[in-house]
């Protein structure tokens, strides 16, 4: 059911399409607490347990099944950077405090289920406009999909992204630079036109195993695709997935307040602490015990023990998104863990990577 609330909310937004209808249509559709959470998406709270019976207006399990039964069933650039899809903005928000070093942005892009896609994967845009470089059109920009298959209304027919506006102060001019795509995508109105291409990516898949340990690494926006994970999990009723293991998510961001869609994230854990872990670093606002700031290796060594016997299980499946810059930390971390048992972190990662249980997707 929707609280009177919700729907006030719902009706403030221009989206052309009835959004009560689609919320409806959610899978479950339960309000779990404040429908206006902090991320400022509009159903971000919306939960269900997925023991809960579907609601026959649910929509039906989906026809594309996981990467490791057929990997003939997975979509792959449907549309091309030269031809693509016309989609629609129907929602767009911004996601972080005021405050923030920074701003990021939900956006909710309805496709019209022309363009399937499975978590992990990307998604293509291409902004309006030239290159004044070159002259020649924007180039295609590729961008994390933060959404399950099911979009966020569970009807099969949006994609969602979640996009840090890019400005910077370009060191030899002094002037401004705006990032082309990030900019764009932050600047939509319901209603406007983006094209996209894709969808791309293989190597983010979720894990066949509903009973796997998967370990989720992740800066800022490179939550996209684990939100996507963790929603497929626990938010919906998923006749053909009944996911049974653990997720451990390692989050880092600079402050509190750009922790993103921390209030479905802890929503989910109180709703399954068994399966269910969240662990974050605030680099800006946390120390270790030696007043170090708290980077994510430096949180997940408060676990060395624990992460080293996890990384060995052969269904623990580990995925690292977001900065570049967090590769070398995690490494040196792993290095020294590994070495305690006579290990060579370097060999065995590369182990694990030919096992596909360990994937990076960083920039």
């Amino acid at each position: 059911h929707m609280t009177p609330e919700s729907k006030v909310e719902i009706s403030r937004l221009s989206i052309d399409y009835s959004l009560e209808l689609k919320m409806e249509a959610f899978v479950g559709a339960q309000s779990c607490g404040a429908v206006l959470a902090k991320s400022g998406f509009v159903g971000g709270a919306v939960c269900q347990a997925v023991s809960a019976p579907v609601s026959g207006r649910g929509r039906s399990s989906s026809t594309v099944r996981m990467a490791a039964v057929d990997k003939s069933k997975i979509p792959l650039n449907l549309f091309r950077p030269n031809a693509p899809y016309v989609a629609t903005c129907v929602y767009n928000s911004l996601i972080v405090g005021e405050d923030a070093p920074g701003e990021t942005n939900h956006i909710v892009i309805n496709h019209d289920g022309n363009v399937p896609y499975l978590e992990g994967q990307s998604l293509g845009v291409i902004p309006p406009g030239t290159d004044p470089r070159s002259g020649k059109p924007n180039k295609v920009r590729l961008y994390s999909i933060a959404s399950t298959r099911h979009g966020d209304f569970g009807d099969g027919k949006t994609v969602s992204l979640s996009v840090k506006r890019l400005v910077y102060t370009d060191p030899e001019t002094g002037k401004e630079v705006k990032g082309v795509c990030s900019n764009f995508l932050c600047d939509l109105k319901p209603g406007d036109s983006v094209n996209v291409s894709g969808p791309v990516g293989t190597a983010m898949l979720m894990p066949d195993d509903p009973s796997a340990t998967i370990i989720m690494l992740a800066t800022g926006t490179g939550i996209a695709p684990f939100r996507s994970f963790l929603r497929r999990a626990f938010c919906e009723n998923n006749p053909e997935y009944k996911f049974t293991g653990v997720m451990w998510l390692f989050l880092g961001v600079p402050t509190s307040n750009t922790l993103l869609y921390q209030e479905e994230l802890e929503e989910m854990k109180s709703r399954f602490p068994e399966n269910l872990r969240l662990d974050y670093a605030i680099s800006r606002e946390q120390t270790d015990k030696d007043g170090n700031k708290m980077y994510i290796q430096t949180r997940m060594a408060d676990y060395a023990e624990e992460i080293a016997e996890l990384f060995k299980k052969p269904n623990t499946y580990v995925y690292m998104c977001g900065l570049r810059g967090m590769e070398p930390g995690i490494d040196n971390l792993m290095t020294d863990i590994f070495a305690k048992d006579g290990i060579d972190w370097n060999e065995y990662r590369k182990g694990m990577k030919k096992e596909k249980r360990w994937e990076v997707e960083t920039y």
